[in-house]
């Protein structure tokens, strides 16, 4: 499974340099996700200019994606030609670079990703928050027995941690005057919908079991993801 991620390094200037108002827009979005819950006023600008947005970022073989009921926006990579056709955006090098995941993480995206669903088909909390242990729940199901738990949970918090630098979930930090050592909580950020969708989520039993044949096979070869 792969997944796009922005550069960090700043792309060439277009043909004609972009308007102040508009340039504040494209810098944040060429960093990565903008959302409405934590910059209001940048997402508000975003919306009234998108059309504009949308038209700047295209000339980097770009594509603005703004979903306004789920309050998130970032830029992809546009799809290349269905036919292969060799137009002028095909021929563009790529901003987005795609990197493939583990196993283990692909396997943790697709939990988290299922559990959303869940959670909204009961028409419970548009917020998702599971704490360290239910995750490790969730995935100890589809890894090896392993008599090893303190392990395991390294392992997991490995795999926490880098969902949570892919920008798909974050830790939350404990309510003022909660109890010392209260278990560690993470808010499953509504973006993943963006990147496992529907369809793939059809799949989702089929490949769940690939991959609990892969995580084994890989974990009884070397001890590792």
């Amino acid at each position: 499974m792969t997944l796009n991620e922005t550069t960090e390094t700043a792309p060439a200037v277009p043909h004609a340099p972009a308007a102040p108002e508009l340039s504040a827009l494209i810098v944040p979005l060429l960093r990565g996700v903008i959302y409405q819950e934590t910059d209001a006023s940048l997402w508000q600008a975003l919306a009234n200019l998108q059309h504009r947005v949308r038209d700047y970022v295209a000339v980097m073989g770009l594509e603005l994606i703004l979903d306004e009921a789920e309050g998130y926006a970032f830029l992809r990579s546009r799809p290349a030609p269905a036919d292969g056709g060799d137009d002028a955006a095909a021929k563009i090098p790529r901003l987005i670079v795609r990197r493939p995941l583990s196993f283990a993480v692909s396997l943790l995206l697709a939990l988290l990703r299922k559990k959303l669903a869940e959670s909204d088909a009961s028409g419970g909390e548009t917020r998702l928050v599971l704490t360290r242990e239910q995750v490790a729940d969730m995935m100890r199901v589809f890894l090896p027995d392993s008599s090893n738990e303190a392990r395991l949970v390294d392992q997991i918090d490995t795999h926490l941690n880098k969902v949570i630098e892919l920008g798909f979930i974050r830790k939350l930090k404990p309510a003022t005057g909660a109890p010392a050592g209260q278990a560690a909580a993470f808010e499953v950020r509504r973006i993943l919908k963006a990147f496992v969708d529907a369809q793939w989520l059809a799949e989702f039993d089929e490949r769940l079991q690939g991959y609990r044949q892969q995580l084994e096979t890989g974990l009884k070869g070397n001890g590792d993801e």
